[in-house]
């Protein structure tokens, strides 16, 4: 179908395909980073497969959330898809300064961006490019993981790192960038360590079980993001959900629900952030896609509390 923009695959969530253009006539881009990194454990591997396999799901879903006061998202807001970033295989800081060329064109547009990964490394050079154009940014990050040591066997740009390198980025202060989520002993020592130097704050897993009212706790997360910054970047790694809710993302217990994560995510969305990112799908652990599935389910959240935020145009 001419519509598709590659192969068998569709627009994500059926937005106007942009793959052709660089008239960005719509209020969303959404854009895929099919990249994959250094592997860092084992033969746990395929993530540069999930901007495709997101977009495959997303043919199943309309753009309606009862749920969220009957939102359809469509009627306040316009989708487009952009395509992917050409990433280099083998040429790891090739790569990230393709993705950095290619997500300062899109931020530049000033319209609200949807990343799709790829690797967790892939925060780095799109915050970057935001930076770029001179926003000074606090971010949201949601994970189990730090995701901050300093390389990866030498590689500074491997899942592990992009947090350190944003520590070290002008532009974004450490100070506004809240690690949320943390758990398990997957983290190393040194990176509860690394955060607590550079500035950042951590929430841990056990911050968000314990918290009374969860909406109200995500509104502080928000307040501490947003505190003396221009604006605020939400990311998301599968992994802070529980293995139980994410069968094609990294084995980690002790997580969020599904629930948990959208009703956060929602609540961040009406606050106001200007963009974001959902990482770490693996497509080949997946028999279902369920986790791939659930991407449509977690932009949707985002963009609906954009529209009742007031934010959308």
């Amino acid at each position: 179908m001419a519509s598709n923009i590659y192969g068998n695959t569709p627009p994500m969530l059926g937005a106007k395909n942009l793959t052709q253009t660089e008239d960005y006539d719509t209020d969303v881009l959404v854009y895929g980073v099919p990249w994959e990194g250094a592997c860092t454990w084992g033969d746990y591997t395929g993530c540069e497969l999930g901007p495709k396999q997101i977009r495959l799901s997303s043919a199943r879903y309309s753009t309606y959330l009862p749920e969220l006061d009957h939102i359809n998202v469509e009627d306040h807001l316009s989708l487009g898809d952009v395509g992917d970033v050409s990433v280099i295989p083998h040429d790891v800081p090739g790569t990230m300064d393709r993705i950095e060329s290619f997500a300062e064109n899109l931020w530049k547009s000033g319209k609200f961006l949807v990343g799709l990964g790829g690797d967790h490394g892939i925060t780095y050079p799109i915050v970057k490019a935001l930076t770029n154009t001179g926003k000074k940014v606090g971010i949201i990050h949601l994970d189990s993981h730090y995701d901050n040591m300093p390389h990866h066997e030498g590689d500074e740009f491997a899942r592990s790192t992009p947090f350190m390198r944003l520590y070290e980025t002008e532009g974004v202060r450490n100070e506004s960038l809240i690690h949320t989520g943390i758990k398990g002993p997957r983290n190393k020592p040194e990176t509860g360590k690394y955060a607590q130097e550079a500035g950042a704050v951590t929430l841990t897993i056990n911050d968000i079980k314990e918290a009374g009212d969860l909406k109200a706790f995500a509104n502080e997360i928000y307040d501490m993001a947003a505190n003396d910054v221009d604006v605020v970047y939400l990311t998301i790694c599968s992994d802070v959900l529980d293995f139980a809710f994410n069968p094609g993302g990294p084995v980690d217990g002790n997580g969020i629900t599904s629930h948990e994560l959208v009703t956060m995510i929602y609540e961040f969305g009406k606050r106001g952030v200007c963009g974001m990112d959902f990482v770490e799908v693996y497509p080949q652990q997946d028999a279902n896609q369920n986790s791939a599935h659930f991407v449509s389910t977690a932009v949707l959240y985002v963009l609906a509390g954009h529209v009742h935020g007031g934010h959308a145009k």
